[in-house]
């Protein structure tokens, strides 16, 4: 089925999320720190404190984008939406209640930085407000989002090789690893921890996890979850661990804790130059991983963990504050600050000619006119720019299955 594009703009905004993973800078993540000591406190459910209104550059230096307290969160923003089904019947439904509070979240947004420079200031800007707000913001119902604002390479930084690129991975990954110490040491008392990341998220992710998490059992023990989308984390072919980790494993059942999803969505095979799905390529060097032999990239189904095909359920900001996901369907404009659209996209984890990846097919039929995603960039980066939308309900649950998880089994072994 051909796609429609989802407005005429989006050529032109997707600059604004792209990846870190671009050829010319697959050599700027390659920095490494000193470890952290290993925590000694025992993983909890405590939940936070009411909270107070806070700056957003604390003691320990860290500006936080999204934190409990902290005012204008992008994180906390309402979270009612509009179901709008095939038949273009619309439903509107509250915005669900809170919950989690004893589990928090630790998010790395992916580039989305335009300023002209490789490495970006520490400045809450509108770019990261946007992307946090279209991908945080709905988790917020299953934990505390905390967010760090982190010298991110840019855009325009991207374009760096060389030892330029080699510096501004290392400027990235030493902020984040800074904010990561800080909220250890001072805001997440023992809670256990669900780490989300896309694109250059998910790369500064899977080094903190495989440096400082893997290695630490006191820490291991406290992560409910890793969610690495668009991020090629990379295992054997035909297993759950190994690759990128040592000791987290691939989920592989919804009621599962301590465990990573991991996924690349695309409408067809990932082309043979394509930046995600395949090992050794764009994203996967410049987190760290160039070998390829053996190796093959994670997928796990955000729709169906345990294996096969299943309904996503996406989420996409509709308000123009928000334009780099902003979708609205045809007619009058939506009341609620989100859209879903049920049924529109089934999803499976495929695995064909050196690739896997997260199999994303269109649903519509004949008059069902909701606006569909498109490979705005291009068939080598499928569908990333949506990795996290076009689940973001199905993500949500999954955690909320991993958190019941958790506690039923006093955390993973």
């Amino acid at each position: 089925m051909p796609h429609r594009h989802r407005d005429p703009g989006g050529q032109r905004r997707a600059g604004l999320l792209l990846c870190g993973g671009l050829a010319v800078a697959v050599s700027a993540c390659t920095a490494s720190g000193a470890a952290p000591a290993p925590s000694q406190r025992a993983a909890s459910a405590r939940p936070h404190a009411a909270p107070t209104f806070a700056p957003s550059r604390d003691a320990a230096g860290t500006v936080w984008l999204c934190r409990p307290g902290l005012r204008h969160d992008p994180c906390a923003g309402s979270l009612s939406a509009t179901t709008v089904l095939a038949s273009g019947l619309r439903v509107e439904r509250p915005a669900p209640k809170a919950g989690g509070q004893g589990f928090d979240c630790f998010y790395v947004y992916p580039t989305a930085s335009g300023e002209h420079r490789l490495n970006a200031d520490l400045r809450v800007q509108a770019a990261e407000t946007q992307v946090a707000f279209a991908q945080a913001a709905r988790f917020s119902q299953v934990c505390s989002v905390w967010a760090p604002m982190y010298r991110q390479v840019t855009v325009s930084g991207l374009g760096a090789v060389g030892q330029r690129a080699r510096h501004a991975g290392q400027v990235a990954f030493a902020s984040v690893l800074a904010a990561w110490r800080d909220f250890l040491a001072h805001y997440d008392d023992g809670r256990p921890i669900i780490f989300i990341g896309h694109s250059q998220g998910s790369v500064m992710l899977i080094r903190l996890l495989s440096q400082y998490v893997d290695p630490d059992p006191a820490l291991r023990r406290r992560m409910v979850a890793a969610i690495l989308a668009g991020g090629n984390v990379v295992v054997p072919a035909g297993k759950l661990v190994g690759g990128s980790f040592r000791h987290l494993p691939l989920c592989a059942a919804a009621r599962q804790a301590g465990c990573v999803i991991a996924y690349s969505s695309f409408p067809s095979r990932p082309p043979a130059d394509s930046l995600f799905g395949r090992p050794g390529q764009g994203v996967s060097v410049m987190s760290g991983q160039t070998a390829t032999a053996g190796l093959q990239v994670a997928c796990v189904n955000p729709a169906d963990i345990g294996g096969g095909a299943a309904d996503l359920t996406p989420y996409f900001p509709v308000s123009a504050l928000f334009p780099m996901t902003a979708q609205s369907p045809p007619g009058p404009a939506l009341s609620t600050p989100w859209v879903s659209y049920p049924g529109l996209y089934r999803a499976s984890c495929e695995s064909s000619g050196g690739a896997s990846w997260l199999q994303v097919t269109d649903s519509a039929g004949a008059g069902d006119h909701r606006p569909v995603v498109t490979e705005a960039l291009g068939p080598a980066w499928g569908y990333h720019l949506e990795d996290v939308n076009l689940a973001l309900g199905n993500l949500v649950a999954d955690v909320q299955a991993e958190e019941q998880a958790y506690v039923a089994g006093g955390g993973p072994p």
